[in-house]
């Protein structure tokens, strides 16, 4: 198992979001979570990746519970284990795309070279071979959305966390996005959890969980 959550609760003020929320998802997974906006998806999705704490509930990724990491060694954690893609990139403008994929892996402490390497093989499996020294302003939605993709991957993380990753694309661009998520499960047996409100991707999940009164079900 990838990641278990039990009983995941989150308030902010008086409002009630997650009402106690339960979920397992396995290695080579994609599993899409939908919902009616303001149902708490992108909370629980923050809550999962670790961008957010949760007020009751227990959290494990792999074999880390992670109430018992302190604030450096969840940014260090999340690091090495969890990968992020939004619906908006978040590209930094002034770098160019190899430059933005590599950031993770310097953060990380690996070796320039090393770093450099995997970014190149990354952006040529994603066929960015000849866009990677174009920054964000040079490269179409789509072709952005695949730079983050790659940046996600860069450390080889257990799990991906993917909100709205299509919202920002055209139709052709969310097409190319579906079949990436699938080939990188076919091919690296990667994971996922994806929010999403595009019906087409929630279909191509192996599972589809809806979030409803602050509860998947």
């Amino acid at each position: 198992m990838v990641l278990q959550a039990s009983n995941i609760h989150k308030s902010y003020g008086a409002l009630e979001i997650l009402k106690g929320v339960n979920v397992e998802i396995k290695k080579g997974e994609i599993v899409s979570i939908v919902g009616k906006s303001g149902a708490g998806k992108s909370t629980l999705l923050h809550i999962l990746g670790t961008l957010d704490k949760a007020d009751q509930g227990d959290l494990q990724i792999g074999d880390t519970s992670i109430k018992s990491l302190k604030t450096k060694q969840l940014s260090d954690f999340r690091n090495r284990h969890i990968g992020f893609v939004f619906q908006f990139h978040h590209l930094l403008p002034e770098f160019t795309a190899i430059e933005n994929v590599c950031i993770p892996g310097f953060i990380q402490g690996k070796s320039e070279a090393a770093v450099k390497q995997s970014a190149t093989e990354l952006l040529d499996y994603l066929g960015l071979s000849d866009r990677m020294s174009h920054k964000p302003s040079e490269l179409s939605g789509g072709e952005q959305q695949r730079v983050a993709v790659a940046r996600a991957l860069i450390n080889k993380p257990e799990i991906i966390f993917a909100d709205e990753p299509t919202g920002n694309l055209d139709s052709s661009a969310s097409q190319d996005m579906y079949r990436l998520i699938q080939q990188l499960r076919d091919d690296y047996r990667q994971t996922f959890v994806i929010v999403t409100h595009n019906k087409e991707l929630a279909d191509l999940s192996d599972r589809c969980l809806e979030m409803k009164d602050g509860l998947l079900v």
